[in-house]
This record gives structure tokens, C-alpha cells and sequence, in this order.
């Protein structure tokens, strides 16, 4: 991280949202995050389930063997993430889901 980053700095990630924003408008609005501490990074969360999540990574081509499981809150939360470049940025995917809710999620339940 520099500590003179400027807007300009976050140009890679700012476009790739800019191109998600036209190519994908028609898929469910995640939350968006960038940081002068990984310039070259988009992060993409879903806190609403695991169907979004799930979208995103069908439209983006993301495979599934490129999906990371995990749970946190002592099981209470699954966590689903992936990553893909786009747009020659770094695009980090996020699912978060009640683990206590069934959903369908890659074609299992």
C-alpha cells in the first residue's frame, strides 16, 4: 500500500466494476469493496445466500473447483469464495449463508 495512492490508483478495480455494471446489471447487486491496500483487487459479497453467489460465478465462468468452502461463527455460517481476474483486476467473490438454511448451491442441496 502507498500512503500517496490516489483515485487513480484504484483505476483496475474501478473499470472492472464499471464493465460488471453494464455487462451484468440484469444479476443481484452485491456489495462492492476496494482498498488502497490491494489497489489491484474488486470484492464482490452476497450476504443474502448462496444463490447470488452462485450467479455471479456462473456468469463470470468462475469453475466450481475454484469455489473455497468454509464455515465460520463456530459453524453458524457457511462461506462460499472464489476468485477470477477481469478486466485485468483481481475479482474476489463472497457468499455468506445461514448454515442452518437448506439451499440449493451448484446443483446439490
Amino acid at each position: 500500500m502507498s500512503e500517496n495512492l490516489t483515485l487513480d490508483g484504484l483505476a483496475l478495480p474501478l473499470r472492472a466494476l464499471r464493465l460488471l455494471a453494464v455487462d451484468f446489471s440484469h444479476l443481484p447487486a452485491p456489495d462492492v469493496r476496494m482498498s488502497p491496500v490491494f489497489p489491484d483487487q474488486l470484492e464482490l459479497s452476497f450476504h443474502r445466500g448462496l444463490p447470488d453467489f452462485e450467479v455471479w460465478r456462473e456468469a463470470l465462468d468462475i469453475s466450481p473447483d475454484a469455489v473455497v468452502y468454509r464455515e465460520q461463527s463456530d459453524g453458524r455460517t457457511r462461506v462460499l469464495k472464489a476468485s477470477a481476474d477481469f478486466a485485468d483486476a483481481t475479482l474476489e467473490l463472497t457468499g455468506y449463508s445461514d448454515a442452518c438454511a437448506p439451499e440449493r448451491v451448484g446443483g446439490a442441496a
